[in-house]
């Protein structure tokens, strides 16, 4: 970089880091690149309400472009990034989406929040009969077979294989699989008790698989067990201690005490447990020499620089971070995290470009959320321990506060308002793959 010229920066990802680092160098004397394979920024704390119908995709979802627009030194591309070479300064490119994308990008800080995926424990060939709801695609899935499956149940006159269809095994006892858990309760016992003639909705299996001994590990036991309770009067079964050793188009077979074997049947299983780094965190590991761990995340300075390469940061669920004494520190894989490692890696680089000095990256633990269903939730704020509907607010003000546009704020209240009142879900569609398998058998029910 000569003298004269201004300083490129290039951010991949659009999720909740790369969006705060990219808004917090607006003002900064910068030429600003934000690479993402999405032209939209996803609000992934909400993508469950997608999947079980209490919400819309455009509801959570903002187009990045609509973000930046007045943003004058951002330029957004759509593209996917393929590879890093550290010494040349460039970030290759791989077009999406059948749109053209330059093959390559020069850089002089590179910003990486590649974010993570659902880990199936070296087990992908169950993803197929396994769905997770990280993305909107994948949610839009669930949705789809969550809805197709009591309309299979609706059709079916075999006791068992109705059983099967009514049964829905969500698994990992995190928050994701809770608030999952408790939605599908509410749209079996709540939204669609009088929509059907032959079946009785409420009469559904909501299963909650968990390996460890409770509920919510991350929060303190006594919000565990609260949050037990509160799925418990849903109608959700926790079934803690049990280890998932096979999943087919069938059901999950599962592990209990000891080495005691269960077989459930079920057509509908949600994943929502262990999570594995972007790809791109191995790729830097490759690169740098820098650690990466059992979840394939890189271990990063404590300025969240790549080990001899301080241009290049990473953050979010792809990092550990050291600390003072060189030990890696995993900090939890939440929202906060990334929107807080994200406003400093700005920060970072406009210190750098006026030549100062910024201290190491120190992350402020605002607490835990969870909803568990209607008018119930948990909530652990630094130390304060809350439960029931004063959680449930609390969870509704702070989700509603970090939700991307304004519009979008606005509608999701007025949704969320009137699904109270009504007890009522507006976006319980079919599509995709469900829809065009009934399309192609001539049925009006799930093919069988």
């Amino acid at each position: 970089m000569t003298a004269n010229s201004v300083h490129r920066v290039v951010v991949v990802g659009g999720g909740f880091g790369g969006l705060q680092a990219t808004v917090g160098l607006r003002r900064a004397p910068v030429e600003l690149t934000l690479v993402d394979r999405r032209n939209f920024h996803l609000f992934q704390p909400l993508t469950y309400q997608v999947a079980t119908g209490a919400l819309s995709p455009g509801e959570i979802a903002y187009p990045l472009r609509a973000i930046f627009k007045r943003q004058r030194n951002t330029s957004v591309l759509l593209a996917e990034a393929s590879d890093i070479d550290l010494e040349r300064r460039e970030l290759h490119l791989r077009a999406v989406a059948g749109v053209p994308a330059p093959t390559s990008i020069p850089y002089d800080t590179l910003i990486v929040s590649g974010g993570s995926q659902y880990s199936y424990f070296g087990h992908d060939e169950w993803s197929e009969h396994a769905n997770e709801v990280k993305s909107l695609e994948s949610a839009l899935m669930v949705r789809s077979h969550i809805l197709a499956a009591f309309e299979a149940a609706e059709m079916e006159q075999d006791p068992e294989r109705r059983a099967a269809w009514l049964t829905f095994v969500i698994v990992g006892a995190g928050p994701t699989g809770v608030e999952m858990a408790g939605q599908i309760a509410e749209l079996a016992r709540d939204t669609l008790r009088h929509d059907f003639r032959s079946i009785d909705p409420r009469q559904g299996r909501i299963l909650l698989l968990e390996g460890a001994d409770r509920v919510l590990t991350s929060f303190p036991p006594s919000l565990s067990r609260r949050a037990e309770r509160s799925l418990k009067k849903l109608g959700v079964t926790p079934m803690l201690g049990a280890l998932v050793v096979s999943v087919d188009a069938g059901g999950v077979t599962l592990k209990l005490s000891g080495e005691c074997t269960e077989r459930v049947a079920s057509r509908t299983v949600v994943w929502a447990a262990g999570v594995t780094a972007s790809g791109l965190a191995a790729r830097l590991g490759e690169l740098t020499g820098a650690e990466c761990d059992r979840a394939g995340r890189v271990a990063v300075e404590p300025d969240l620089t790549l080990p001899g390469h301080p241009e290049v940061l990473a953050l979010g669920d792809m990092v550990r971070v050291r600390g003072a004494d060189g030990t890696p520190t995993v900090f939890p894989g939440v929202a906060p995290v990334a929107m807080q490692q994200g406003r400093y890696a700005a920060k970072l680089v406009r210190s750098r470009v006026r030549g100062r000095r910024t201290a190491p990256f120190h992350y402020r633990d605002k607490g835990n959320l969870a909803t568990i269903g209607r008018a119930a939730a948990v909530a652990d704020i630094k130390g304060l321990k809350l439960s029931g509907l004063l959680a449930w607010l609390t969870w509704l003000v702070v989700h509603l506060w970090y939700l991307v546009g304004f519009q979008n704020r606005v509608l999701v209240f007025i949704r969320w308002s009137v699904s109270f009142f009504t007890h009522g879900r507006g976006a319980r569609l079919i599509t995709g793959e469900a829809a065009e398998a009934g399309a192609e058998a001539g049925e009006t029910a799930w093919p069988r």
